[in-house]
């Protein structure tokens, strides 16, 4: 994963500068997410390394319907399907959407909590963060019951554990110590 992931990242920023400098994040990271998905379907998965399919038939398989065959994106498309990189896509459409974040001045925060938290509670989440972290916040919420109580709040660089069994294996550990 980390050798995708470091394979991945020149292409990422190159999509991002070029989107940016059109003013099109939205409609790229819509085309980078099918692409994406086409590339993790098992059907379409070994087409990338086979010598017989050519990188015009690769594009036009993971070009999103509608989208004209000269387009930036599809040139793009092209170029990953000439280094035979493909196979990157849901790594280079993550990367994508996090530099899309913040450029936005987005924070993507996971919350796990114990029970299903309302409108009033996850609006009074969001305002908290966004006081904290000087963003703008885009929740996403999970709920699991293993937590007997409160969140855990993940930022992807900091993990805030605020659950009841996060307090307990805190306690169990400092009394082990």
């Amino acid at each position: 994963m980390a050798q995708a992931l470091t394979l991945a990242r020149p292409y990422a920023r190159a999509a991002f500068e070029v989107a940016h400098a059109a003013g099109a994040l939205a409609d790229w990271s819509a085309a980078l997410t099918f692409a994406a998905a086409v590339a993790v379907d098992p059907q379409v998965a070994g087409l990338g390394n086979d010598p017989r399919v050519l990188p015009a038939q690769l594009v036009a398989i993971h070009l999103p319907q509608g989208m004209a065959a000269d387009a930036p994106f599809a040139r793009f498309l092209e170029e990953l399907a000439e280094n035979r990189r493909m196979h990157l896509l849901p790594e280079i459409a993550a990367l994508y959407d996090q530099y899309k974040l913040e450029s936005e001045s987005t924070l993507k925060v996971k919350v796990t909590s114990a029970l299903d938290l309302d409108a009033a509670q996850t609006e009074q989440l969001r305002a908290s963060l966004k006081r904290r972290f000087k963003r703008e916040i885009e929740l996403d919420t999970h709920v699991d019951p293993a937590l007997l109580g409160g969140v855990v709040i993940d930022t992807g660089e900091q993990v805030i554990d605020g659950s009841a069994r996060g307090r307990l294996q805190r306690l169990a550990s400092a009394l082990a110590h």
